[in-house]
């Protein structure tokens, strides 16, 4: 028996096969899926981080590789869109503005975290299933 045995893993119709590397185009569309959101956030003061992967989502929807970096992305960005909504009215409420304000700075460290490796894993031709999503794209 060789020791590089591997078990078969069960077909699953739902997610996407990617057996080669993606194209040049696709694993452009997917870093920029990735890094869209931080860069929409910085220039809109976070309210349009969805923007940037829902349109890639959008362009790329023929294209498995993309699409899945991009809905990846919007669902992650969708979490903590709602996330940042409760830490505001929790800093607004003044009480809960000792919760409020380090939720936010962890937030931000995290998303920044996720993204910055989304894009990396992209650019190596790896997938990246961010880990906090409510799934809203497939």
């Amino acid at each position: 028996m060789s020791s590089s045995y591997q078990p078969h893993q069960p077909y699953d119709p739902s997610q996407p096969r990617i057996d080669a590397a993606p194209p040049a185009s696709s694993r452009l569309a997917a870093i920029f899926a990735h890094l869209s959101a931080p860069i929409a956030a910085l220039l809109s003061a976070g309210s349009l981080s969805l923007l940037g992967p829902l349109l890639v989502w959008l362009v790329m929807k023929n294209d498995p590789y993309a699409r899945k970096a991009a809905a990846g992305a919007f669902n992650f960005n969708l979490t903590f869109w709602l996330l940042y909504l409760l830490s505001w009215v929790l800093i607004f409420t003044v009480i809960g503005a000792v919760v409020g304000i380090p939720l936010i700075v962890v937030l931000f460290l995290v998303s920044a975290w996720c993204h910055i490796k989304g894009a990396v894993r992209a650019a190596d031709d790896r997938p990246y299933d961010y880990p906090f999503q409510i799934r809203v794209l497939s």
